[in-house]
């Protein structure tokens, strides 16, 4: 632990905030009741004003803390990975915690009271976890300045949707170096056009969800958007575009020989394994202008034995030569999102954050981040010998290089935890 902690801690600050922010991360992977700053500074011995005070109001940057913890977990990990884009609720009671309100939560299933965040995450058949985590924050929040002001919101913080935090945070990981082979959304985010326009402005490869009433061409397809109309009534017949069908007519018009059984992993209780298909196919966004607006790419499709039609949809702009057995690869892989969600929020309190203010819950979500990547980094180490192990607080004492006595007393469930992450 003091040698996964060594290179981050430093970005923290003084020796205070490292001694508080060792404290707090491995209150977080220890056993007990919620992972709040009071339970675990009455747990654990701490000073509860201080670690409140070190967690919502200590003026720390986030930012690069996760830098430096994600090139740590970078070289621990395969290069052939997926940018996860996902986002998660965190139910809140009340109206003062910053972002929350009424508002749509797949954690809840429908609409409730909550906060939203935002996160990418690196994955890899090995494992995966979060390079980063942003919250997202309604209208009426940016709207509402006395709400900032309590909250500590930074006056360039604006309104963005979930896609565009999205991209935002892609960018960032992208300036940090961090490599990628592939970029992967569910249909909150595939189903938007600019989001799609903004992975291929940055050159960026994607399998991205849809839904079957999206707009598609199979058959009348070009690379070349047309020149828009500019003139009154009905377009001229050369700028008339055929009209598209729904991803879902496409999918029960093709023929038998179109479908095959894919397996893409193997599960805890056997192969992961469905029916699957992928046509050429060619969003018809800006077809109602006389316009195509985007390239032809591929229309993957799973419609599962015994189902009376097909159930999920994606899009993607890998090569056309791309096998079907890769396409489906990439779009599975974002089933560890949902078990890190589980595991962060069960194991180690993520969701369990009771300040109110913007630095805190970001402050709160990172620490999150580093105990959840030790854990990680422990089922890495049990499974291939990539990383030589560090030395014993003893060897580093007898060279001078120990650290302050930061380690809590048992850390064992910590390692216990760590196999069931990857």
């Amino acid at each position: 632990m003091e040698s996964f902690l060594e290179p981050i801690l430093p970005l923290i600050g003084r020796l205070e905030r490292r001694r508080w922010g060792a404290f707090y991360v491995q209150g977080l992977l220890l056993e007990g009741g919620r992972k709040t700053a009071a339970g675990m500074a009455e747990r654990y011995g701490g000073d509860e004003q201080a670690l409140q005070q070190f967690v919502s109001q200590s003026p720390w940057d986030w930012s690069p803390v996760r830098r430096v913890l994600a090139e740590q977990m970078i070289r621990a990990a395969s290069p052939r990975a997926a940018w996860i884009l996902d986002d998660t609720g965190f139910p809140k009671k009340g109206a003062h915690s910053v972002g929350v309100a009424r508002q749509y939560s797949g954690t809840l299933g429908k609409v409730g009271n909550c906060q939203i965040g935002v996160s990418l995450n690196y994955a890899t058949d090995e494992g995966c976890f979060p390079l980063d985590f942003q919250l997202y924050l309604p209208e009426k929040w940016v709207d509402d300045p006395e709400r900032r002001r309590k909250a500590g919101i930074p006056a360039g913080v604006t309104f963005k949707r979930k896609w565009q935090i999205g991209l935002e945070m892609i960018d960032h990981a992208k300036s940090w170096g961090i490599p990628v082979t592939v970029v992967v959304a569910d249909a909150g985010y595939g189903v938007t056009t600019d989001f799609r326009a903004g992975l291929r402005e940055r050159g960026l490869r994607y399998v991205v969800g849809v839904t079957g009433d999206v707009g598609t061409w199979r058959n009348q397809v070009t690379s070349e958007p047309l020149p828009a109309y500019r003139g009154r009534g009905r377009p001229p017949a050369r700028q008339r575009l055929a009209s598209p069908e729904h991803a879902l007519e496409i999918a029960k018009a093709l023929p038998a020989d179109a479908w095959a059984e894919v397996r893409w992993r193997e599960g805890t209780k056997g192969p992961m394994e469905g029916r699957f298909a992928a046509v050429r196919a060619q969003p018809s966004h800006g077809h109602v202008r006389g316009k195509v607006t985007e390239p032809v790419e591929w229309l993957l499709i799973e419609w599962p034995p015994g189902k009376s039609e097909p159930t999920k949809f994606w899009l993607s702009n890998l090569p056309e030569s791309t096998p079907l057995q890769e396409l489906v690869y990439w779009a599975k892989i974002r089933w560890w999102v949902e078990q890190n969600y589980q595991q962060l929020k069960d194991d180690l309190g993520l969701d369990h954050f009771e300040g109110r203010s913007w630095a805190g819950w970001h402050h709160h979500v990172t620490l999150a981040m580093i105990a959840f990547d030790f854990l990680v980094m422990e089922g890495f180490r049990s499974k291939k010998n990539f990383w030589v192990d560090p030395p014993t607080r003893q060897e580093r004492t007898a060279t001078g290089t120990a650290d302050p006595p930061w380690l809590l007393p048992d850390l064992r469930q910590a390692g216990h935890s760590a196999r069931h992450l990857t």
